[in-house]
């Protein structure tokens, strides 16, 4: 059995003006910062055997933050680099709802070729790390992604929004998946 546990990041300004993000590399704020540290205390123990990482700033300082508290080398995946939004990168919600009511932004990345990607690299994680623990730090998309496709569509595909610091876990057991928890964020209050 191979277990995750996804990390959407901290929060970044942008998260907090509710713009959109994607392949724009924001930092963590302050609350960001701290909401990292909250997931480092409550995950320090347990015992995990990889600590992995989409190679954006916000994802990767929350990583290396959780890092601390595991002594794990820190892999960094392109696999799990956010979606590119293109044009809509940088728009606060209200802006581009009106401009792109339907969610087609010009210049975004291929929703399938996106998901591929992603489902590459968990299908690489289980691979190289079976029967292990893993930790892997990434973003909304990417986790709305995975849960959308090891539940069918029965979870994630956009019902609801990811919280920043929040925890969801995942096995996956003789070929099958299962979704213990998601959107999990009582570790931050």
């Amino acid at each position: 059995m191979t277990s995750i546990c996804l990390i959407r990041h901290g929060e970044t300004m942008w998260n907090r003006e509710k713009k959109l993000q994607g392949g724009t590399d924001i930092p963590l704020n302050d609350k960001g910062v701290s909401q990292a540290e909250l997931c480092r205390d409550y995950l320090k123990d347990d015992a995990w055997d990889v600590l992995v990482t989409s190679p954006l700033e916000r994802a990767k300082h929350t990583a290396e933050i959780i890092g601390e508290g595991h002594n794990l080398p820190l892999i960094v995946m392109e696999e799990f680099r956010e979606r590119h939004f293109g044009e809509a990168e940088g728009m606060p919600e209200e802006e581009r709802l009106a401009a792109y009511p339907d969610k087609q932004y010009p210049g975004q990345e291929d929703k399938e070729v996106f998901i591929n990607r992603v489902m590459t690299g968990v299908r690489n994680l289980v691979e190289e790390f079976p029967g292990r623990r893993v930790l892997l730090v990434a973003h909304g998309a990417v986790i709305n992604a995975i849960l959308t496709e090891i539940s069918g569509g029965e979870i994630g595909a956009d019902r609801f929004k990811l919280l920043n610091g929040c925890l969801t876990n995942i096995e996956f057991m003789e070929g099958v998946w299962k979704v213990h928890d998601y959107n999990q964020v009582t570790h931050l209050s």
